[in-house]
């Protein structure tokens, strides 16, 4: 079986130079740019793929929703294997994949999409066929922890670290997706989605911004209460619906995501029989992410073409689970959801009472109408 991969940017020829230097033999390689050290490998034309019966795995690097949702789509009808990287493109159009892997006696592998080069999602995947998951969590964004980091490690403002991270090539020019949510918010989707065998879309996850941190909150969270933050992404298995939702979170020092350091990922799932499962490493990258690719490819090429898994239904639902929070806000609030309130300087840091994950997003967008400069963080038992 011969291997095309789509994309020759950071992750493409990352596959590919890990692929070729252990004897797999990648026939083409999609890119519009010239390469001239892949030789007649290269081409910018899809149907060259698409009609080579002797190509039965096509490997995704190409990013974003198109072409790639077309490329994808097209090589799946066609009966040829599917593997991709892109997070994006998984969580939004995973049920329809699946259904055409399943139609066309295909696989579809994707277990770079979430974690670079951490062997996260595979090892979910092979956790849900004997276990029951109650729980996922886990640092997802490398950006966001190092941000994080810096900021309680060196006490260090928001806007200082992030102009570093972006220095470094850890964060973009607009490094929305990151601080935002959006990419830990697709990873947890995918996750979930996965360890509860169900489909999870992007929309269904909460989010809470963590760009409106400031020095106070680390000084107040470290100093007064003895504890630290992380940007966390949360699927947890309720009754007969599932929680998911990406926020801040405030952790004790023993936990093992308090000791993340720098841009690295922990991503951790809690099974019935096994306990705690937790996967540590380079969540993105050439080589991490390019190995994670590779090693989707492989299985598929040695005969490993089950589907992950059936999809069932199962409703998100973020008003079951409850736990504390911790609000800083100039903005005057009054309920009985408050547990305690310090003023320091004009900002009123608030404890609250246990409150389900709906209500405190509900309760962060009003604040933010009042205090755009507002932050809130989960405490994580």
């Amino acid at each position: 079986m011969k291997i095309a991969i789509l994309g020759y940017g950071v992750v493409g020829s990352g596959a590919f130079e890990v692929l070729k230097n252990y004897g797999y033999d990648v026939k083409k390689v999609l890119d519009i740019r010239p390469h001239d050290e892949l030789g007649d490998i290269l081409t910018s034309n899809y149907d060259d793929i698409l009609n080579d019966k002797e190509i039965g795995v096509v490997a995704e690097a190409i990013g974003g929703l198109e072409p790639a949702h077309t490329f994808v789509v097209k090589a799946l009808k066609a009966g040829k294997h599917v593997v991709s990287s892109n997070k994006h493109l998984i969580c939004t159009y995973y049920e329809e994949l699946h259904n055409l892997a399943l139609e066309n006696g295909v696989t579809l592998r994707f277990t770079s999409a979430v974690g670079g080069g951490i062997p996260w999602l595979y090892n979910l995947k092979r956790s849900v066929r004997c276990d029951e998951v109650s729980k996922i969590m886990g640092i997802m964004n490398g950006t966001t922890n190092f941000i994080l980091d810096a900021m309680i490690t060196d006490s260090r403002e928001f806007d200082d670290v992030l102009k570093e991270a972006q220095a470094l090539g850890y964060a973009e020019s607009n490094p929305s997706a990151d601080i935002d949510g959006l990419d830990t918010a697709r990873k947890t989707a995918i996750s979930s989605s996965l360890a509860f065998n169900t489909i999870i879309k992007e929309e269904n996850v909460d989010v809470f911004s963590m760009r409106t941190i400031q020095k106070c909150d680390i000084e107040y969270i470290v100093g007064r209460l003895g504890k630290t933050v992380r940007y966390l992404g949360f699927g947890i298995k309720n009754s007969d619906s599932v929680s998911v939702f990406v926020e801040p979170a405030i952790l004790s020092y023993k936990s093992p995501e308090s000791n993340v350091c720098k841009n690295f990922n922990m991503i951790t799932l809690f099974g019935q029989s096994v306990g705690r499962l937790s996967f540590f490493g380079q969540g993105a990258g050439k080589y991490p992410t390019g190995n994670a690719l590779a090693q989707d490819i492989i299985d598929i090429v040695n005969g490993d073409t089950g589907l992950s898994f059936t999809p069932q239904n199962l409703t998100v639902d973020n008003s079951v689970f409850k736990r504390s929070y911790y609000i800083r806000t100039k903005a005057q609030l009054e309920g009985e959801f408050i547990d305690s309130c310090e003023k320091i300087n004009g900002n009123n840091h608030i404890i609250t009472k246990a409150m389900s994950v709906k209500e405190i997003h509900t309760l962060s967008a009003a604040i933010l109408i009042s205090d755009s400069s507002s932050f809130f963080a989960g405490f994580e038992e």
